[in-house]
């Protein structure tokens, strides 16, 4: 294999390996062993080992020395900390965005806004997981609010914690949209945005994030045990 091809196998490995994890088809706390990648996905050992470096290095794969690679684990603590710094971070950007956007970053942000409405969250009432063009639109929609920030590298790390954001969704695709409007609150957050109204286009972008923070806690949250009362058996 010459080194062009080399980098295309790993590239390849990378990109079927990062979906699988991000959609749930490999679970949490899953131990990704290089014989078992390899097979998955017909790749050789070596692009293999670069397609897990790179995923590590993003914090999509855990390395852990002497035992090997994992599919990070999820945890109700990791959720509440992975929404509360989107929060602050996203906030952070759409408000420089607001401030620094142009036309065209407004009319970015009503094409992207317009491709999501007409996009269902899934392809039928009888499909378990989220329609791929969905979250593909969804994420669209999220970057281009924050794409006049200003900085790539707030970019790049908001991009991050979409993707890790994206893996706990996965958990409960269901849930997370029962007894919501999530275009409406969609496009609550467009309107402030496009009218300028910084305080109230972050309130709003925080409060959706907040919703399905609360939506997906449940879902993670382990069942309180029960103690075993033996006055009950008299």
């Amino acid at each position: 294999m010459n080194k062009i091809e080399k980098i295309t196998a790993a590239t390849s490995v990378y990109e079927r390996l990062r979906q699988d994890i991000l959609n749930g088809g490999l679970r949490p706390g899953q131990k990704l062993l290089i014989d078992f990648v390899s097979e998955r996905y017909g790749a050789g050992l070596n692009p293999v080992r670069e397609a897990l470096n790179r995923l590590s290095s993003e914090g999509l794969v855990e390395r852990k020395d002497q035992r090997g690679f994992f599919v990070p684990p999820v945890s109700i603590e990791g959720w509440r900390e992975l929404v509360k710094t989107r929060c602050w971070l996203e906030g952070k950007a759409l408000e420089e965005s607001i401030r620094n956007g142009d036309q065209a970053w407004e009319e970015r942000i009503v094409v992207s806004f317009h491709h999501f409405s007409r996009t269902p969250w899934k392809l039928s009432e009888q499909d378990t997981s989220t329609n791929p063009a969905w979250e593909e639109r969804h994420r669209t929609f999220h970057l281009a609010l924050i794409a006049a920030c200003g900085s790539s590298i707030l970019i790049g790390i908001c991009k991050d914690l979409m993707d890790q954001a994206q893996r706990y969704r996965f958990i409960s695709v269901a849930s997370s949209h029962r007894h919501r409007n999530t275009l409406e609150e969609h496009r609550g957050i467009t309107e402030a945005v496009l009218d300028r109204k910084t305080d109230l286009a972050v309130e709003r972008l925080v409060e959706h994030y907040q919703t399905t923070l609360r939506h997906i806690e449940d879902q993670i949250q382990p069942a309180p045990k029960v103690r075993f009362d033996p006055t009950l058996l008299d």
